[in-house]
């Protein structure tokens, strides 16, 4: 009996041992994936507050809280199954993808930048949304919001992928699930930050204390 129960002991410090070291290889492929998918994440989001932009203030949080649902959505309803469907049965094909997203996001820069120094399609736009209620306004910037973002995401993802790639199934698809909740929650956490700037600095404007005034005049100008 005695001996049957300490097998058992044995047994179950042999698993916690294995679940241990699983959740330590988690960790560390997705921080490995997380830090190789940065340069993305900044673009998502130096990308996202525009979207908010022209919109009444207390509409903002809860529209980026609406695109950051459209990004985990994104991220494991559709992208982490397909990643790993891919990963599967067409390895090869991670690297074309990835190539045809930068290509993608570069086109976008670039048109970007030329309508900026041009000043074409601004016009047309504002007209465009004069026509529009509010909420229409808001359901086109959140879908536009989360379009662009799964562009992003599969860059993300496949990159991610790509640092995982050596790693069991099992492993992948955890790696991936935590560098999908990790980077959605920070990249929407700085983004409501970003956009919430100029209502903390004036929040903390007109407190008594001086160096705390200077600085949120500071983040308001």
């Amino acid at each position: 009996m005695a001996s049957g129960l300490v097998a058992l002991l044995d047994d179950v410090a042999a698993i916690a041992r294995l679940a241990a070291a699983s959740a330590d290889d988690i960790a560390a492929a997705s921080m490995k994936a997380s830090s190789k998918a940065m340069g993305v994440v900044v673009d998502d989001a130096a990308v996202t507050p525009k979207y908010v932009s022209g919109l009444t203030p207390a509409r903002e949080l809860p529209i980026i809280w609406r695109i950051a649902k459209g990004s985990l959505r994104n991220k494991l309803l559709f992208l982490l199954p397909g990643a790993l469907l891919l990963s599967a049965l067409l390895p090869w094909i991670i690297t074309p993808i990835l190539m045809l997203g930068g290509l993608y996001l570069s086109y976008e820069g670039a048109e970007k930048i030329i309508e900026m120094v041009t000043g074409h399609g601004h016009g047309t736009e504002d007209a465009a949304l004069a026509d529009q209620t509010p909420e229409e306004i808001e359901n086109q910037k959140v879908g536009g919001a989360v379009r662009t973002d799964l562009i992003l995401s599969a860059e993300i993802m496949a990159i991610a992928l790509a640092e995982v790639s050596d790693q069991s199934f099992a492993t992948q698809a955890a790696a991936l699930v935590a560098v999908s909740l990790l980077i959605t929650g920070g990249v929407y956490g700085v983004v409501a930050l970003i956009v919430k700037m100029d209502d903390i600095g004036l929040n903390l404007a007109a407190r008594r204390n001086g160096t705390v005034q200077a600085f949120g005049r500071g983040l308001v100008t």
